[in-house]
């Protein structure tokens, strides 16, 4: 994904390597981010990638420290504001841990709006959304048929959502890098069903000459155009060769498949969202509701919520503890950006906007001695080109968070060395695999990985490494951070 662009001076790798058991340093108080140290302030490994790729140490920052020592281990340019990518997700779920904490809930109501006898609503049926992040299908099916089994089934009315939880400005999802259709555009909303995302599933058909499309999760008002031809070969090429557009835009409902499919692929998917907010969930309702014998003549249409009136039904979020897991292991964009939200609804006021969540991270981490002047939150998730924050801060946080009661919720929704989440390929070799609980981010031109790493010696660190420099993204980042995390293991 596209990033701010940085122009940068090479450096070269001077005669001697010097790490010094104390540590090492080296700190750049410029706020654009110029150095004019040596490669030797560097570890010995992490220089030799610098060397090696012709990198600059004037673009990157290192902060590593024992999470029980005075000072930092290693401190290069950590003074220096950058953009973190999707790292500046820790900052956003640890700060939503302790001021939500850890068992919030988020909650969806149900009212009904009418004469109802039996099992029959003569009236409307309303949903007032309170921002559950991970509302997926099958949560939102499993809410329906508590519905069912309270006794509600045929519906003369409509179906209304009170989305006012939250209040956006308007965005166009394709601002920030020209795919309005993919999933980590998707924006947050009171009521947002499943992320609005779909799963195409392509299989080969022989017999038409096509690729048969199948839908996951079904919607009842999700039209969708086949133009896709087979041609024989193996299974490969950018997206199998398929082409995905809605040429109407999300409102219209309608998706248009086109290209050549392998006759080599067995099967081939595609992850997009689709719809309006409320289309969406409305498709799945119709989906859903007929699946379980229920009936509805009315239509979709916004409402609001009486506040003189018990919710019929209040559907709970799994506890904020839980939902983090996704946000960290996985990097889930909307689901950071809704804690953000969250947070201004909840500890300032309803609705819930960026401006406030951004007030309460900020006045949350004056009190506790972190605060960060430089800091650029914009959105909570780090899908941005002008999030920043510097190594220093982020490291500090993270030692702040190490001290806290709430330290194994938020280590646990890391991604772990080896194992799973955006780690799961990385660090296995060397006995670093299960070593490490690491956030990672990366946008185009930048890399930055931030957690905690676990040493050979049983002592623990925070690490936190970002790296802004002209395609640093296509290798040569990991690549350092692998060398740096390697020795910081060793330590």
């Amino acid at each position: 994904m596209p990033c701010h662009p940085a122009s940068i001076a090479t450096f070269l790798l001077g005669a001697a390597l010097c790490v010094w058991a104390q540590g090492v340093s080296g700190q750049s108080d410029s706020p654009q981010g110029e150095s004019t140290q040596s490669l030797s302030t560097l570890p010995e490994p992490v220089a030799r990638v610098v060397s090696g790729h012709s990198l600059s140490t004037g673009r990157l920052s290192i902060f590593v420290q024992d999470v029980d020592a005075d000072a930092p281990l290693v401190a290069i340019n950590t003074r220096v504001p950058r953009n973190p990518a999707s790292t500046i997700k820790l900052l956003t779920t640890y700060v939503a841990l302790e001021t939500l904490g850890p068992a919030y809930t988020w909650k969806t109501e149900v009212f009904v709006q009418g004469n109802r006898s039996a099992s029959r609503l003569t009236g409307d049926l309303l949903f007032r959304g309170g921002g559950d992040p991970w509302l997926t299908t099958e949560r939102f099916w499993r809410l329906l048929r508590e519905l069912r089994a309270r006794g509600l089934q045929h519906i003369s009315g409509n179906m209304l959502i009170d989305d006012s939880y939250f209040e956006l400005a308007p965005e166009n999802p394709a601002s920030f890098d020209g795919q309005p259709y993919r999933t980590y555009n998707v924006a947050p909303n009171a009521f947002l069903i499943n992320f609005k995302a779909v799963r195409f599933l392509l299989f080969p058909d022989p017999t038409n000459k096509t690729a048969r499309i199948d839908v996951d999760p079904p919607l009842a008002n999700l039209k969708i155009h086949n133009h896709v031809r087979l041609k024989r070969g193996a299974c490969r090429g950018y997206q199998r060769g398929v082409s995905f557009d809605m040429p109407e835009g999300m409102a219209a409902g309608v998706v248009v498949f086109s290209g050549q499919f392998p006759t080599g692929c067995s099967e081939y998917g595609i992850w997009r969202t689709v719809l309006e907010p409320q289309s969406y969930a409305w498709g799945m309702f119709q989906s859903f509701w007929n699946e379980l014998d229920g009936t509805i003549s009315g239509t979709v249409r916004p409402g609001s919520a009486p506040s003189d009136t018990r919710p019929f039904f209040t559907y709970k979020s799994v506890p904020l503890a839980e939902a983090i897991r996704s946000v960290n292991k996985f990097s889930n964009n909307v689901m950071s950006r809704t804690l953000l939200l969250t947070m201004g609804a909840e500890m300032d006021s309803v609705p819930g906007t960026v401006e406030k969540g951004q007030m309460v991270v900020s006045r949350w981490l004056a009190s506790n001695g972190v605060a960060s002047p430089e800091l650029r939150l914009i959105n909570g998730a780090g899908l941005s080109r002008d999030t920043r924050i510097t190594a220093d801060h982020l490291g500090r946080l993270l030692l702040l968070a190490w001290r806290s009661p709430y330290m194994p919720e938020f280590i646990a929704s890391m991604p772990i060395s080896g194992m799973d989440g955006t780690l799961r390929r990385r660090l296995k070799d060397n006995g670093a695999a299960g070593r490490m609980h690491l956030k990672t981010g990366r946008l185009d031109d930048v890399v930055a990985i931030a957690g905690y790493v676990y040493g050979a010696s049983g002592k623990r660190f925070v690490v936190v490494a970002m790296h802004n420099e002209p395609d640093v993204h296509r290798g040569p980042g990991n690549e350092l951070q692998d060398a740096l995390l390697e020795w910081v293991y060793r330590q």
